[in-house]
């Protein structure tokens, strides 16, 4: 297995027609971290991990992996988007979900190995939600539809996860569950990046924040971060925070 390499984003930009989502982004992250980006409803929080993705084009800017474009090893990473995105009415079971994390180092048309049907069964079973692989994942809550992803998205072996809003609509021990696995990922020398909205106690859980609101406010760990002038460039001073974390 390589071993991971730092992931590095270089003066990124994302233009809607005339409307500029993003500017000069520019930021790196190392093998371990878990990073929480933060900023108001309109900021380009997921605008950032699409570009990143190639999933929308930039306008400017370079994603690197290493020392190759991360375009060109996008076998390394796994994304889940925003609940409201995906189609829930889908009839495709909690195991149909979890497999199809296996489908790029298996082939559209080959049969899942052995091996790849216990790597399923072994992410199923460390989101405690082996119980319900035979229920279709529309009948779910949203809290263990959100477990599911996460499972496929651990199926898939990757070296950079990307969670859009994972902790919304779900219950606490789906959250504690998430936030458990994602620092158990970041102890293996995994990339983890989760894009939040709650600047409550869940801060605590992240080694390095980001701060964006169409460009990039700040970027570290919470000391460096949490400050009264940050906050006001991010939020326009309309924000609380769960500020005894910037002791």
């Amino acid at each position: 297995m390589n071993k991971p390499s730092q992931l590095t984003v270089s003066y990124l930009s994302v233009n809607y027609r005339t409307i500029q989502a993003l500017r000069n982004v520019s930021f790196t992250l190392h093998p371990g971290q878990l990073v929480g980006i933060f900023g108001p409803n309109g900021a380009g929080k997921s605008t950032l991990v699409k570009a990143m993705l190639g999933l929308i084009p930039p306008t400017m800017g370079k994603v690197f992996y290493g020392d190759r474009p991360l375009s060109d090893s996008l076998q390394h990473t796994a994304y889940v988007p925003q609940r409201s995105q995906i189609d829930w009415s889908f009839p495709a079971t909690v195991w149909d979900i979890v497999l199809m994390g296996r489908i790029q180092k298996t082939g559209w048309l080959h049969r899942f190995s052995a091996s790849s049907r216990q790597i399923a069964a072994t992410a199923l079973e460390r989101v405690g939600m082996a119980q319900y692989r035979d229920r279709r994942i529309g009948d779910l809550s949203g809290g263990q539809q959100q477990r599911v992803f996460l499972a496929r998205a651990l199926a898939q072996e990757a070296d950079l996860f990307f969670f859009d809003e994972p902790f919304v609509g779900v219950d606490q021990t789906t959250e504690a569950i998430l936030f458990k696995i994602f620092q158990e990922l970041a102890r293996e020398g995994k990339i983890v990046m989760v894009i939040n909205h709650d600047l409550g106690e869940s801060i605590t859980h992240f080694d390095q924040l980001l701060l964006l609101n169409r460009e990039l406010i700040a970027f570290g760990d919470r000391a460096q971060v949490l400050t009264p002038e940050n906050m006001i460039r991010t939020y326009g001073g309309k924000v609380q925070y769960f500020s005894q974390q910037i002791a």
